[in-house]
């Protein structure tokens, strides 16, 4: 007999706390470090980033905005050259077990290094799946910035050769860092930047997170959109239509669909929770943004959303209720394709 949707979300409840105190396990307290340089080895780092609540904030660029120092969790490959490097982002609820296991292993094995970051955790949250507002959206663009800066000062990381890799709102933060008006704002070094970006089960394919798709908008750097077609909580349609519009625009775009899979196909759970009270957004939700204007638009008509136009938008993209599945299949096949992917992009 299935469990009613009262327990199901308890359940499912246990079963993040669970993930969260193993996650917590492996972690340790994290060390203050302004670069890299030295030359740190494995371990939990805390680096400065700051806190914009909106995109135009973020785009002024004004890293004295609400400082906070952000955590993150180095995983260097064997050896003593230098090696590419995969930043790790995690969704709303927040970060888990795989982003401290599973996926760095893969990449360490691969000749990666790898950034886990929790963006959550020095800002008071764990998770924000029932109000994404506990930590502003625009916030995780920063620190994925934050870090690519840190990172890059590693002695044993390629600065010429990181990727960033989000999960859920993280794969939001990715497809953010990846439009060309937010890098160019964030202050970096000359010729500073992300290489690859992988956006994992993304949010930000529909809705309010969504930019009109215009040549020069995004990077050049390539992208592969990795997405489960049973995924109710970030539809695959979404992201497969921006995706191809991302693509005609002039970013080398790859798509890998995962048969079966679900939302959060990769954590180490492999029982499938339905929770009625996520929010989440619909694949059909005809409003998008422009990045240099900040102005609405309707996704298939191109017509201006203003007042009752865009209020009256907005009421066909809002929805409560998804499920997560892990899957192991499914996870693996995505790590093979992701490495096989950065190692074409990488020249290896």
């Amino acid at each position: 007999m299935s469990a009613g949707p009262v327990s199901m979300r308890r359940t499912r409840r246990l079963a993040s706390l669970v993930a969260l105190c193993a996650a917590a396990a492996q972690a340790q307290s994290p060390s203050a470090v302004a670069s890299f340089a030295d030359g740190p080895p494995n371990g939990a780092y805390a680096f400065a980033s700051w806190t914009p609540k909106t995109m135009p904030e973020l785009m002024k660029g004004d890293r004295n905005v609400d400082p906070v120092s952000i955590a993150g969790h180095l995983f260097l490959p064997p050896g003593d050259g230098k090696a590419p490097a995969v930043v790790l982002v995690h969704g709303s609820g927040g970060i888990y077990k795989a982003m401290l296991d599973y996926w760095p292993k893969q990449f360490n094995a691969a000749g990666y290094a790898v950034l886990s970051l929790d963006l959550f955790g020095p800002r008071g949250a764990t998770g924000v799946e029932l109000d994404n507002s506990k930590v502003p959206f625009a916030a995780d663009v920063a620190d994925v910035y934050s870090a690519l800066r840190v990172l890059a000062t590693h002695p044993r990381v390629d600065a010429q050769r990181i990727a960033l890799m989000g999960f859920s709102r993280g794969g939001t933060a990715t497809l953010r860092a990846a439009l060309q008006r937010v890098a160019a704002s964030q202050g970096l070094p000359d010729g500073l930047r992300y290489a690859a970006f992988v956006p994992t089960y993304a949010g930000g394919c529909a809705g309010v997170f969504r930019v009109v798709v215009k040549p020069g908008v995004f990077s050049k750097s390539p992208m592969l959109f990795v997405h489960g077609d049973a995924d109710d909580y970030t539809p695959i349609s979404a992201c497969q239509d921006y995706a191809e519009r991302i693509g005609k625009a002039g970013t080398p775009v790859e798509f890998l669909v995962l048969d079966g899979a679900h939302h959060k196909f990769d954590d180490d759970n492999p029982k499938r929770y339905y929770s009625g009270a996520v929010q989440r957004t619909l694949p059909d939700c005809p409003v998008e943004i422009d990045i240099d204007t900040m102005a609405a638009f309707h996704r298939a008509t191109g017509a201006r959303l203003q007042g009752a136009a865009y209020t009256d938008a907005l009421k066909s993209c809002g929805a409560r209720g998804a499920t997560v599945e892990g899957s192991p299949r499914a996870r693996d096949r995505a790590a093979q394709a992701v490495v096989g992917f950065l190692n074409k992009a990488f020249g290896r």
